[in-house]
């Protein structure tokens, strides 16, 4: 058994996005759209019912910010079997995704640490994203904020 770890992109309407358009974007409307995107985000995840639509929010930042094609984080548990059975190959693979963590351990950090510490994340990683030198570090946060918010695995 072997893990394997990796970014998936995800096919949307703007694949194939040239990095001049999402340049023009971020200088336009990606810097300041993503503050108020943010702070939407932030201020739903402080209700029960509108966490979901707040992590929804939180896992479009980059698309906001940059028009940046979503990823799929992959971290998962692979079996390989090859079966060589007269001159016919046959290999199958099973992936095992790993499993979240105790919906009870979630809510519980989330009450403790996860409403503060994912606005202390996001402020950070906005500030960061003003600057074109701190967007890849930026985007890097938005990408792992729902685990600040709520040890969610992805």
């Amino acid at each position: 058994m072997q893990t394997v770890t990796g970014l998936i992109p995800c096919p949307s309407d703007t694949f194939g996005m040239s990095i001049a358009t999402r340049a023009v974007w971020f200088i336009f409307i990606g810097w300041w759209a993503s503050g108020i995107w943010l702070t939407v985000a932030w201020l739903l995840n402080l209700s029960l019912i509108g966490m979901p639509i707040g992590i929804k929010m939180i896992n479009k930042i980059p698309w906001i910010v940059s028009l940046k094609e979503p990823t799929i984080d992959v971290n998962a548990d692979v079996d390989t079997e090859i079966i060589d059975d007269e001159s016919q190959v046959s290999i199958r693979e099973q992936a095992q995704a790993h499993d979240q963590r105790s919906i009870v351990l979630r809510g519980v950090y989330f009450l403790l640490i996860g409403w503060w510490a994912s606005g202390v994340w996001m402020s950070i990683a906005w500030v960061f994203s003003v600057s074109i030198i701190g967007l890849p570090a930026a985007i890097w946060m938005y990408s792992k904020l729902p685990a600040v918010v709520s040890l969610y695995r992805y």
